[in-house]
């Protein structure tokens, strides 16, 4: 089975959350592409160094100081970090970004944001060689273009492009709250992507939980099999997701 799992930021920044992860995700022998967020460290590291964090519809404005910092911290400390844990595990890490090989390429996403990009083609020829060899691809949200230009791109699209070029048949975004919930706020065991642009349209689903499930109807779009929105603080959470217990929210066409 292909899998991607894609990482929250929020649970990759203890030293305990990371570990665990690493260790549970390494026990499987499928192949498996791990993409990562990493927005809580970046604000972190944004205003340690005085650079004001603006936001335009949840999308951080990425100018040339923040495309310094997304370096430094999405593909440098985060992305090795997350490598190192996975060693640790067991596993046989290569952290990589969207530049590499030509993984994720994107475009500009609006003017005012700056240097963020949507992902517009994936070439998974990089990530079926490594999984084919056993190694465990640890991808940074990060993406370029063929003339060498670099952008921030949100995590879940990123998750998203990789998950359809590489024929993944489950996306499971691995995040900080329990599923998705609807208007009285209970968690929904399985949505249908009308169950889905429904919470948006009625505004119940708002912020990261609007991007998530518009990233889960795209992918589904795109030929993923199935999408699964569960809390990744729970132990054992991708074992018991992938022996078919009910974790979280499961999206389907």
């Amino acid at each position: 089975m292909k899998l991607l799992i894609k990482l929250g930021g929020t649970l990759l920044d203890s030293v305990e959350s990371r570990a665990r992860l690493a260790a549970e995700i390494a026990v499987f022998k499928d192949a498996i592409v791990v993409v990562h967020g990493g927005g809580k460290q970046m604000t972190r590291y944004l205003t340690e160094h005085n650079v004001e964090s603006r936001f335009v519809n949840g999308l951080r404005v990425t100018t040339p100081e923040v495309v310094d910092a997304v370096l430094k911290v999405f593909a440098g400390t985060v992305n090795t970090e997350l490598v190192g844990a996975f060693r640790a595990a067991g596993a046989r890490p290569v952290g990589l970004t969207g530049l590499d090989a030509g993984l994720v390429d994107a475009e500009p996403l609006a003017e005012d944001l700056g240097a963020v990009g949507k992902p517009v083609r994936s070439d998974a020829a990089l990530l079926e060689l490594l999984t084919r060899e056993h190694y465990l691809p640890v991808v940074a949200c990060v993406a370029g273009d063929a003339g060498g230009a670099v952008y921030n791109v949100n995590a879940d699209q990123m998750a998203v492009a990789c998950a359809a070029s590489f024929g993944a048949e489950r996306l499971i975004f691995l995040t900080d709250v329990d599923g998705v919930k609807d208007a009285s706020g209970q968690v929904l065991e399985s949505l249908t992507v009308k169950n889905a642009s429904s919470l948006i349209e009625q505004g119940v689903a708002t912020g990261g939980m609007r991007a998530k499930l518009e990233a889960a109807v795209a992918a589904l779009d795109k030929g993923v099999g199935e999408i699964v929105i569960a809390p990744g603080a729970r132990p054992q959470v991708v074992a018991d997701i992938l022996a078919g217990r009910q974790i979280g929210t499961r999206i389907v066409s």
